[in-house]
């Protein structure tokens, strides 16, 4: 049988009015923000539920729809030592609606005072100024739409909103606001309405940290709906270990009453420590490790931290490369501390986190969060990173195309494609074709438009990631990890 609401415990719980209008179905929001409002609301402490927008058409809607808008958290970990097993329903969709036939009817949630919150999670590529026309049925950009919103609520005279992104690029909320009044003047918009937007509205920055990899596949998949005793086509798997930190004072907590439900919320006026760790230590590390793990032949990152050799430069890398780069004053032991967790989450055996599925946007990942801890590496030390070096070499390789079909560029690991998933994939499709392994290098760390600096003014850094690339390609993405011992 399929999830219904026969299976709730609390069917009144469906009945709750929605406050929230949440752009994004992804699993990070299901398996993180819903989660807490969906237990803040079993709680009795929040009762409100959420309005889901899909940016398309195709399908996703469908599925919520057929499921009553009721999905299963599976959580699984390692909690205080002890294994830990938790199998949750959510209730706290209310619907999903399609941007692009349901337009009107996402307006209309405007007009809702009952709906205090926006909260979204669109990639890192949906925070980008596009120059369009708010009176499009929608508009292409999520800053777009949410400027349209906003826009309906003003002129129906309702009070403003909390605005929550949880994108991750440093200061969301602030670079989200920024865009939303760059359409304003782009669509003429009054200023009574800038006004408005300015002084009734909170723009809130945040960072997200659970490591939510989805719905498992094959035999593990039936093994979990034979002991859920349904299937659930929106299942995911979410680790123990939650945090969503936010920028924000009383008046944002009293709206975003969820956060009482769970400690794993943390509302401050300052989040800039929570978001460095996070930022750097986690996904830094996933990013420069993505690659080289991947062409090293392991699909999940347990399985890397299950080897001894990977585990070694894992953890070197975080604890001697990144921790010294980070761009923020952070106490020692709690960068430990940190490392210890984040650690222990990519060996968490429950979790299939595909290495793959990391590689998404690349290339954005390593701007937003390497590449200034490599600046900051070279301010500090003036010398080469040795594990960054190779990490960077490695998403080189992983970057070269040998096959382009319908605008999708493919690699090749072991005889078999990989489908690259970046913007720049073209790019990069490009400059294998045409120039030899250290020009290759040369251009792509000489691009500003890349990285916002010219990294071949790095002492050795480009003849370092040379040198490695090379190997890479003659003896092996991992037998050049095996060569670094010698630096342990």
């Amino acid at each position: 049988m399929k999830i219904d609401k026969s299976l709730l415990t609390e069917p009144a719980l469906t009945q709750l009015p929605e406050k929230v209008l949440q752009f994004g179905t992804g699993v990070l929001l299901r398996g993180l923000c819903d989660y807490f409002i969906d237990k803040a609301n079993k709680e009795g402490i929040f009762n409100g539920r959420i309005v889901v927008v899909k940016s398309t058409d195709s399908g996703g809607a469908d599925t919520f729809a057929e499921q009553d808008n009721l999905y299963t958290i599976c959580v699984r970990g390692i909690d205080k030592g002890a294994p830990k097993e938790e199998n949750i329903i959510s209730s706290a969709i209310s619907r999903v609606l399609s941007a692009q036939s349901q337009w009107s009817d996402i307006l209309a949630t405007a007009k809702d005072p009952a709906i205090e919150i926006v909260i979204s999670n669109t990639t890192e590529v949906g925070l980008q100024y596009v120059e369009e026309s708010i009176l499009q049925t929608p508009p292409a950009s999520f800053p777009a739409k949410l400027t349209a919103w906003l826009y309906e609520r003003f002129q129906a005279g309702l009070p403003g909103a909390v605005i929550v992104p949880t994108e991750l690029i440093v200061g969301n909320g602030d670079k989200l606001k920024e865009i939303v009044l760059q359409l304003c003047a782009f669509n003429q918009l009054p200023e009574d309405f800038i006004e408005w937007l300015n002084t009734e509205n909170r723009f809130c920055n945040s960072l997200v940290d659970r490591i939510v990899p989805g719905k498992p596949k094959g035999e593990k998949l039936k093994e979990l709906f034979d002991k859920l005793g349904y299937e659930d086509d929106l299942l995911t798997i979410a680790e123990v270990y939650r945090l969503w930190a936010i920028e924000g004072d009383d008046k944002v907590k009293d709206v975003l009453s969820f956060y009482e439900a769970d400690p794993g919320v943390k509302i401050e006026k300052n989040i800039e420590q929570y978001r460095e760790l996070k930022l750097r230590m986690l996904n830094g590390t996933h990013t420069l490790m993505c690659g080289m793990a991947y062409l090293s032949g392991f699909e999940t990152v347990k399985e890397a931290l299950a080897d001894e050799l990977m585990e070694k430069f894992i953890t070197i890398l975080m604890t001697t490369e990144i921790v010294p780069a980070i761009p923020y004053k952070i106490e020692p032991k709690v960068c430990q501390r940190y490392g210890r967790e984040v650690l222990d989450r990519f060996r968490n055996p429950y979790l299939e986190h595909q290495w793959i599925s990391i590689t998404l946007q690349y290339t954005m990942k390593m701007r937003m969060r390497n590449i200034p801890l490599l600046l900051n590496y070279y301010k500090e030390f003036n010398t080469i990173p040795q594990y960054f070096a190779r990490g960077f070499a490695a998403y080189l390789l992983f970057m070269k195309a040998i096959k382009e079909e319908n605008g999708k560029y493919y690699g090749q690991k072991d005889g078999e494609l990989y489908l690259i998933q970046c913007d720049s994939a073209a790019y990069f499709y490009k400059l294998w074709q045409k120039n030899a392994t250290e020009q290759l290098v040369n251009k792509v760390l000489s691009n500003k438009a890349l990285w916002g600096s010219d990294l071949t003014k790095l002492r050795g850094f480009a003849e370092n990631v040379t040198t490695h690339l090379s190997n890479m390609q003659m003896i092996g993405v991992k037998e050049v990890v095996s060569a670094l011992n010698v630096y342990a």
